[in-house]
């Protein structure tokens, strides 16, 4: 069991080596589109990344998930299919998002290092494959 100061140290480790090993700068964050970010996911138990929908207003939040949803025969063909779309993932308590995502089956820890080159190289695949859909369908997705 980690203190809560090495768990953060480990979690900044891994990132750190997680950013020098990626063959690029990903999108992430700046989709352009204010309630869409695709996102990395590591902690004790599992990873896995996506498109996280977060639109903080319910009208907005379901013209993006109905649009990525008219699309999901795509993503899946396209980029992945294991992606799984959860129109009510639990991100902290009481906190509700669209998350469209697939994880990683393999039992990971971000603190055990053993499983990072792991996590790393899904990463790195499946974040490529899922920011060229993004880009290849922005105009569609974008309201």
């Amino acid at each position: 069991m980690f203190s809560k100061s090495e768990s953060k140290k480990i979690r900044e480790e891994f990132w750190t080596h997680f950013g020098k090993q990626s063959p690029k700068k990903w999108i992430l964050y700046n989709t352009k589109i204010k309630a869409i970010d695709l996102k990395f996911n590591f902690d004790t138990k599992k990873a896995n990344l996506g498109i996280q929908i977060d639109a903080h207003d319910s009208e907005k939040q379901q013209i993006y998930w109905d649009k990525f949803l008219s699309i999901k025969q795509l993503l899946l063909d396209e980029v992945n299919p294991d992606f799984i779309f959860d129109a009510n993932y639990e991100v902290i308590p009481g906190k509700y998002i669209g998350y469209i995502y697939i994880p990683l089956k393999e039992k990971v820890s971000i603190h055990n290092k053993k499983s990072w080159e792991v996590v790393i190289s899904f990463f790195n695949k499946n974040m490529l494959a899922l920011e060229d859909f993004f880009i290849e369908y922005y105009d569609f997705i974008k309201v």
